[in-house]
Parts: C-alpha cells; sequence; structure tokens
C-alpha cells in the first residue's frame, strides 16, 4: 500500500518518467526500514538518473 502523501509522487513517476512500479514498491519498502525521500532512495537504487531527480525536485517544488 502506498503512503497517501506519496500518491501524486508514485502517478509521476510512473506516468512521466516511466518508473517501473516493482521499483517504487522495493523504494517504499526501504524508505519503511530506514526513513528517506522516495525519490532518493531511487536514485540510490541506480532507478533513476541525476536529470530525473532534479526533475522530480522540480515538480515537487511546485506541486
Amino acid at each position: 500500500m502506498i503512503p497517501t502523501d506519496y500518491t501524486r509522487l508514485v502517478r509521476f513517476l510512473q506516468d512521466e518518467l516511466s518508473v517501473p512500479q516493482s521499483s517504487i514498491k522495493r523504494a517504499l519498502q526501504h524508505c519503511k526500514q530506514d526513513p528517506a525521500p522516495l525519490p532518493m532512495v531511487l536514485w540510490q537504487q541506480g532507478v533513476l538518473t541525476l536529470q530525473q531527480l532534479e526533475r522530480i525536485f522540480d515538480w515537487m517544488e511546485v506541486a
């Protein structure tokens, strides 16, 4: 289950960046064990590029 505060972010990751659902699920599990921002976990796991990470943070500023 996706935390409600990540619902819009997850939709953005899937729709705009084509991040696989399995990668998001794995990163969310990591966030439960070791609290960290979801985008950073995805980047650390090699799922996102630095450009994608910057795009997410830009999106988060206006969302």
